[in-house]
């Protein structure tokens, strides 16, 4: 799928828009197409690297001398280890040249041009016929990134940060659409008609699908698509949006939320995470308090249901992963049940975030040899948890919603053999800037609770490995004095 990048995530200046293009970048077919690498460094190898899995005709000679083996790529060709001739250079597409010697690289330059061959010499624009953009490569589609030459790592971060953006199934998407390309010029005779069938292909499930690798299911949705008179179907994505720091956001989950028609979103979503959703996504606001639902989970699944159905890209935005004590699996049922097409989006979980930013090892070889991620918040009518199993020794428990019954919960646990000294830790708010962590024993969790005056999310966790953060607010308060 491809999409126009929204402006926050690559910041240029005003100005920019009155300068003119000072480069132009072309798509150069490589089939049969004759590359020649001159140079044996790091520079050379670089260039090597690029055209290494093309149907490229690929030469590599080094005068300067070969790399060692373990330095070479195994799918590299034989280096030839001499300076290349004119007869070398016949029929050359590309040359591209690392060498020191200045003499040598005009001479060379001379020969390839004179073989018809554009050339280019490494970190040396003014003696290149062109420079090599930073390049994502995802096989159909191939996006550049060029500065003239001017600033090739910037070009290099403005590729990483694109790239992040894009499915890793983006080919599949484009293989599919080149398949496909004859039948539905065939049944779209009209060039406005059919780009108006190709934006809703690329934005719409069919992409979803390819992406995937669903690929017979995406022929299907495209063909669906070329009878005129289908209604166009909507998506649903359900996305864990992690704990709260929106630089824990996985790649996925930041590429559906910059597709998003509508974000459907709980209370633990903060406003750093929903700011790198798209601008004009329409956000529904569902959010569910300890103890009191703003909206019943049967309207939040109907809700997705009606905005999918009426063609809209919908997601479905939890706090943590959708499938830890996020209800992700009731809606997933929900959905292919009503026959919407649907995807499930993993975070990371509030357990794992928190943990790791109070410096907690969930499990360690000396101390916790096994984790739990527990509920205190049990469904009205269910059962309750195994508290015996859950206070075995050399065990770390991640409780979630337990603020509430924290007394309660650590008296189940020393009645059911866990020592009163356990360590516990409190902490609230994990991974953002306000976040707070407590410590204690597990025979004074309630008292520790209720002398917090909790305000955010917050987890608990009970186990020997507890006491790594406090051993890390002393540190903390250390390098602070």
């Amino acid at each position: 799928m491809v999409r126009v990048l929204p402006l926050s995530l690559l910041p240029l200046p005003a100005t920019l828009k009155a300068r003119p293009m000072r480069v132009f970048l072309a798509a150069i077919p490589l089939e049969a197409a004759k590359i020649v690498i001159i140079g044996g460094g790091e520079p050379a190898l670089a260039k090597l690297r690029l055209f290494l899995n093309t149907p490229a005709e690929l030469l590599w000679f080094a005068p300067d001398g070969a790399p060692p083996k373990v330095e070479t790529p195994l799918t590299a060709p034989e280096p030839v280890l001499r300076t290349p001739e004119a007869d070398d250079l016949a029929g050359a597409r590309l040359v591209f040249m690392a060498l020191d010697d200045a003499d040598e690289l005009t001479r060379l330059g001379a020969l390839a041009r004179a073989a018809g061959a554009q050339v280019n010499v490494v970190d040396k624009p003014h003696l290149s016929d062109f420079q090599t953009p930073a390049l994502i490569d995802r096989d159909e589609v191939v996006i550049g990134v060029a500065t003239g030459g001017s600033a090739p790592i910037l070009a290099r971060d403005v590729r990483s940060r694109i790239e992040g953006v894009l499915p890793a199934g983006l080919a599949n998407v484009a293989r599919l659409a080149r398949e496909l390309r004859d039948t539905v010029k065939t049944n779209v005779p009209d060039f406005m008609a059919r780009r108006r069938f190709w934006e809703k292909a690329f934005r719409g499930p069919a992409a979803d699908l390819a992406a995937a690798g669903r690929t017979a299911e995406a022929r299907r949705e495209m063909l669906r698509l070329l009878n005129s008179a289908a209604p166009e179907q909507g998506v649903v994505h359900i996305v864990g949006a992690g704990p709260g720091d929106p630089e824990l956001l996985t790649l996925k989950a930041l590429r559906v939320l910059q597709d998003a028609d509508v974000i459907i979103h709980d209370r633990l979503v903060p406003d750093a995470v929903l700011e790198r959703a798209r601008r004009d996504a329409k956000r529904l606001y569902v959010g569910k308090a300890r103890g009191e639902h703003s909206v019943p989970q049967d309207q939040i699944e109907a809700l997705m249901i009606a905005e999918a159905k009426a063609g809209h890209r919908v997601v479905r935005l939890k706090g943590g992963d959708p499938f830890v004590f996020g209800r992700g699996g009731e809606e997933l049922e929900a959905m292919r049940a009503a026959g919407v097409a649907v995807f499930v989006v993993p975070g990371v979980t509030a357990a794992l975030a928190c943990a790791a930013s109070a410096g907690i090892p969930l499990t360690h070889r000396d101390y916790a040899q096994a984790v739990t991620f527990v509920t205190a918040q049990a469904k009205p009518g269910g059962v309750d948890a195994d508290w015996t199993r859950l206070a075995g020794p050399n065990h770390t428990l991640a409780i979630y919603m337990g603020v509430d019954r924290a007394e309660e919960t650590a008296a189940k646990l020393m009645a059911a053999g866990r020592l009163g000294s356990t360590p516990v830790a409190i902490v609230e708010n994990g991974s953002r800037p306000d976040e707070r962590v407590l410590t204690g024993r597990l025979d004074g969790l309630g008292a520790l609770v209720r002398g917090a005056d909790l305000s955010g999310p917050a987890l608990l966790f009970v186990g020997e490995t507890a006491a790594f953060s406090a051993a890390q607010l002393d540190v903390r308060a250390e390098v602070a004095a």
